[in-house]
């Protein structure tokens, strides 16, 4: 038998719950990341057209250029750090670094190891064809305001949103309150990201291993299962 870590994954998102945290200052995270939201607006502008030309790239070589490769793979750790720091997580107060490199001492890392092969004509079919059923949860996740509007009108609208900004908000809730980040909402939190982080990866042709339908929970990659060897 041979055992594979999730170090041998091709992608691994982590994060460590960095206590303690303040009591206030995610009343003012969203100001203090302006040069980010700035920063990242830029690089996101360039990473759908860098992703189209790595994708003819790989149709073409079935390689993903390395240079497009590490820019793209920066901005989503880029996006991950200041999400983790604001209200993706809000499990940090260190302020994160202005940088698309790999940053481990930060408590968001994300590593996708560069494929050295890619199915040349997954290029054609994996961002839309097999990544649907991702987009249905993420549609369907959306769409439910609007067919509850459809059923019963407004109040039920305004529940709901209630209730998802609970569920979301309340890590800064509990932490106003008492100073301490509800553990069971960081793994929840973490496992949402990390899921979302997973289909953004697959769709722009980072990695072809395709992102599971579910939601690991926690900081930490769960190790993949034993394989037997061949």
């Amino acid at each position: 038998m041979a055992t594979t870590t999730a170090a041998d994954r091709p992608i691994r998102v982590e994060a460590v719950l960095d206590e303690p945290l303040s009591r206030w200052l995610w009343l003012v995270k969203w100001l203090l990341l302006v040069p980010h939201h700035i920063a990242l607006s830029i690089l996101w502008l360039a990473f759908v057209p860098v992703g189209v030309v790595a994708s003819v790239v790989v149709l073409r070589t079935g390689r993903y250029p390395r240079r497009l490769f590490h820019f793209a793979t920066g901005v989503l750790r880029w996006t991950w750090r200041v999400a983790y720091y604001s209200y993706g997580a809000l499990a940090t107060d260190r302020y994160p670094p202005l940088s698309l490199g790999a940053e481990p001492g930060y408590p968001a890392r994300l590593y996708i190891g560069y494929p050295r092969r890619l199915p040349r004509g997954a290029a054609l079919v994996k961002w839309w064809l097999r990544a649907t059923p991702q987009y249905l949860l993420i549609v369907l996740s959306l769409g439910s305001f609007r067919l509850l509007w459809w059923i019963g009108g407004f109040l039920p609208v305004l529940a709901l949103a209630a209730l998802v900004a609970m569920v979301f908000t309340s890590p800064a809730v509990v932490l106003l309150c008492t100073g301490r980040y509800p553990k069971r909402q960081f793994d929840a939190l973490v496992g949402f990201d990390r899921w979302l982080i997973r289909v953004l990866a697959y769709a722009f042709l980072l990695t072809d291993e395709y992102p599971p339908l579910r939601m690991d929970r926690g900081g930490t990659e769960p190790h993949p299962p034993v394989a037997a060897e061949a």
